[in-house]
């Protein structure tokens, strides 16, 4: 009786193994990243989906274009919002994540947004 427990608790151990094996295999972990490391060499990332951080230029929404700067350290490139509403926290000069498309348009590299991400706004007030 004890061979039996023991190979049952065994089989149930190996099966959850292989479970929690799987899932971690089947995950694909998603890399943001900073302006600059795009701008690096953009056509890595040509007509890709891209996950990346900057912080929005100040003076450089446009509502008319629908189109922003994303800034990072070195390197500034071009957002296309046309598709995204915006969320609440959304501010210029405020750090936010972009999920889009990395297009090459007239010479000038534009994220076409899918999703757009900002911080919690209470983070920014001051207390």
């Amino acid at each position: 009786m004890s061979a039996t427990r023991s190979t049952r608790l065994l089989i149930v151990g190996v099966a959850l193994l292989a479970l929690i094996s799987l899932m971690l295999i089947s995950v694909d972990p998603e890399v943001q990243y900073t302006v600059d490391e795009i701008m690096e060499s953009p056509s890595d990332f040509r007509d890709d989906e891209v996950h990346l951080r900057g912080t929005v230029m100040e003076g450089s929404v446009n509502n008319e274009t629908k189109v922003f700067i994303l800034s990072g350290t070195e390197a500034e490139i071009f957002v296309d919002i046309s598709s995204v509403a915006l969320p609440d926290g959304f501010a210029e000069g405020y750090v936010i994540a972009v999920k889009g498309d990395l297009l090459e348009i007239d010479g000038k590299w534009v994220i076409s947004a899918n999703s757009i991400q900002t911080g919690c706004p209470s983070k920014y007030e001051a207390e």
